[in-house]
């Protein structure tokens, strides 16, 4: 087997806020792509922010799939990190990137051979129905992109150079930004795609993006991958892998599968709930945005400490980062509200839309706080290695009551869209207390990942 290569790559001071900023100011400008996307669409028409939004909740959930390796993989790397094991590590992470292609290859493909047939079931019509299947057509076929760029960037935060991935994120939102306004209006030459340049934008700077992050995560190693170790498949390290990816994947695929349940029943409400949906999500995203940030931040510290046999730091570290997340979404939430009429009126000018998305806002307090609890103690336990307790509160939380709740608010009691924002509220608050308790009791501390002693089957493919 070829030798790992030794860089001289320094490692980074590792404290909350200093990985959590560049995390935050990263999940910022990811979605400020999303943001460019609705305003920039929303000049070309509602129908077109409506089908987009349709869109990208399947997207979404595609990427959580795609998602099931690296999350595993950044887990079991930064346990082994904290164990001092940074030639495994090394391996882990080559192993990583060869699965999430694969797996993002066979996404892809799934949703160009599928996509129509999955549009033609979400009761759209017309124009949103146009615009919705060419943006399938072409965000859907490169997706695969996304998966690469999602395990390389968590495992360059890993090994805690957050700043560096958040530098690439700021040259791809600049590029996008760039290329929606060539493409989606007509500029220097090219012509006006609307929805179509939305979806190459989109293409052309992830494609970009991911050759920087190759090129980076190479540079922040300290131990590097050979070529080997891309096609040395290890059984223990993929049963590592897989034993905090999929239960993560399962309780992200369940969480925005019902919502898109909930999106159903929005598009019997009518154009204009649809529409206030999405630009209530829009301005929603950044309420939580802190929360997530410090959620992973706190995973990177968690799954260091756990490898280094140090659960009492990390037991005060995950109550630490909740504090912070819960104060800071209670403060933003509170601006966002008493600018909530303006700020809606930058993406529309319908009068009813306005309405219905500034109600909608009044109620993300009760949300928002009840999902910083969420974000933090879920990403601490998953990085002591106890996601599976995740997914069980999933499907009793959000299957057996938040689903069956938003019916009867919104069908019973003719609530409308507020009654589907009362019952995602109900099932954040529920998880979020429970997640509070599971981490009180400890019982994440017999869950860690790294043994001291481990015997390791491998099957490798020479190319």
């Amino acid at each position: 087997m070829d030798a790992p290569h030794q860089t001289s790559a320094p490692a980074p001071t590792l404290g909350l806020f200093r990985l959590t900023w560049p995390i935050l100011l990263e999940l910022l400008l990811f979605m400020l792509m999303g943001t460019s996307d609705t305003l920039m669409l929303s000049g070309v028409s509602d129908d077109a922010v409506s089908a987009v939004g349709v869109v990208n909740q399947y997207i979404f959930l595609c990427i959580l799939i795609m998602n099931v390796i690296s999350h595993g993989a950044s887990i079991v790397v930064a346990q082994y990190l904290g164990a001092r094991r940074s030639a495994e590590a090394a391996r882990i992470s080559a192993l990583a990137i060869t699965l999430n292609l694969l797996l993002g290859l066979v996404v892809s493909a799934t949703l160009l051979v599928l996509g129509d047939p999955i549009l033609s079931h979400m009761n759209l019509a017309g124009p949103v129905l146009a615009h919705a299947r060419a943006y399938m057509g072409i965000a859907g076929g490169f997706i695969f992109l996304q998966a690469l760029i999602n395990v390389l960037a968590g495992l360059i935060r890993t090994y805690g150079f957050t700043r560096q991935s958040m530098y690439v994120s700021l040259g791809m939102n600049v590029l996008h930004v760039a290329c929606n306004y060539a493409l989606i209006f007509g500029h220097f030459g090219l012509p006006a795609l609307g929805v179509t340049g939305a979806a190459v934008s989109t293409g052309l700077s992830r494609a970009t993006a991911l050759v920087v992050f190759v090129w980076m995560l190479y540079r922040v190693m300290d131990v590097r991958m050979v070529p080997r170790d891309y096609m040395t498949f290890t059984k223990e390290y993929i049963r590592k892998i897989l034993k905090v990816g999929v239960p993560a994947a399962v309780e992200q695929v369940t969480y925005h599968s019902c919502q898109t349940v909930f999106l159903y029943f929005v598009t019997l409400l009518g154009a204009t709930a649809l529409a206030s949906r999405q630009y209530a999500i829009a301005i929603s995203q950044y309420v939580y945005l802190f929360s997530l940030a410090l959620g992973m931040g706190t995973a990177i510290l968690v799954g260091r400490m756990v490898g280094a046999r140090q659960p009492d730091e990390a037991y005060r570290q995950a109550l630490v980062s909740l504090k912070w997340a819960v104060a800071i979404t209670v403060l933003v939430d509170v601006l966002v509200i008493l600018v909530r009429q303006p700020l809606v009126g930058l993406f529309t000018a319908n009068a009813d839309i306005v309405q219905l998305t500034a109600r909608i806002l009044l109620l993300s307090l009760l949300l928002e706080s009840g999902r910083s609890f969420n974000l933090v103690l879920v990403n601490a336990l998953r990085a002591a290695g106890d996601a599976q307790f995740a997914v069980y509160m999933a499907f009793v939380s959000m299957v057996c009551m938040s689903l069956p709740l938003g019916y009867v608010l919104v069908f019973h009691f003719q609530l409308g869209l507020p009654g589907i924002w009362l019952a995602i509220a109900a099932d954040e608050w529920t998880r979020g207390l429970v997640f509070w308790y599971r981490w009180r009791s400890r019982a994440w501390e017999r869950q860690s990942l790294v043994a001291p002693q481990e015997q390791t089957g491998t099957v490798a493919l020479d190319g």
